[in-house]
């Protein structure tokens, strides 16, 4: 499933995941185990709220590199 991050039917960073959850756009939601908890606690919420997927990572690094940027990701989702 990480695989399909290469894609360009994705979107990366908290920020922009919370909003693709709002608007109902969102198949899957990644997260890095590594992640500061203030960032990814309220995406977790949402995603169990609205019975989306979520997908744990090793590590940021591992995220970024699989949505093919050169920093590190705490949160990336596929989007529908």
């Amino acid at each position: 499933m990480l695989s399909k991050l290469n894609g360009t039917n994705k979107i990366v960073g908290a920020k922009q995941v919370k909003r693709a959850l709002n608007s109902q756009e969102v198949e899957a939601v990644f997260i890095a185990n590594d992640a500061d908890n203030k960032v990814i606690n309220e995406i977790k919420e949402i995603c169990i709220g609205k019975q989306i997927q979520v997908i744990y990572v090793d590590n940021m690094k591992k995220l970024g590199d699989a949505c093919g940027i050169d920093v590190n990701a705490a949160t990336a989702a596929l989007l529908k």
